[in-house]
């Protein structure tokens, strides 16, 4: 995915938004580049499973590198419909490649209204350049 064409938190959480073949819409969440720069060297991750529920700002998880452990923030609400656990065993593949195959958990969207809380790539990118002074 082209981290251009997602959506963010500012909580440093991802989507991308699809329309599956059953007309649901489904939220493919993930954390951005920006964030695991900051985190550097990850040692664990904890996901949630399959038929949770995502609530928009409530944790969904927790990520801990050797420096802090840190909350992943829903930026939907939602069913979770898939976890992507092989980012357990392979922390190094999210600072690889945040985008495609270090994606997180879908969510079958409830709702969009969330949606339009989140930040554009341009807005992102000047929310991370704020952050930093």
């Amino acid at each position: 995915m082209q981290p251009e064409k997602l959506l963010y938190a500012k909580t440093h959480e991802w989507a991308a938004v699809e329309t599956d073949a059953a007309g649901e819409k489904i939220a493919t969440i993930g954390l951005s580049k920006h964030a695991l720069e900051l985190l550097t060297d990850l040692v664990f991750i904890d996901l949630p499973s399959v038929s949770d529920t995502a609530e928009a700002g409530e944790t969904f998880g927790e990520i801990e590198s050797v420096k802090a452990v840190s909350a992943l923030y829903s930026p939907v609400t939602g069913e979770i419909i898939a976890v992507n656990d092989s980012v357990s065993d392979r922390l190094a593949t999210l600072g690889q490649d945040p985008y495609d195959s270090g994606w997180l958990i879908k969510v079958k969207l409830s709702g969009e209204e969330e949606l339009e809380e989140l930040l554009d790539f341009a807005a992102y990118q000047k929310f991370c350049e704020s952050e930093a002074h």
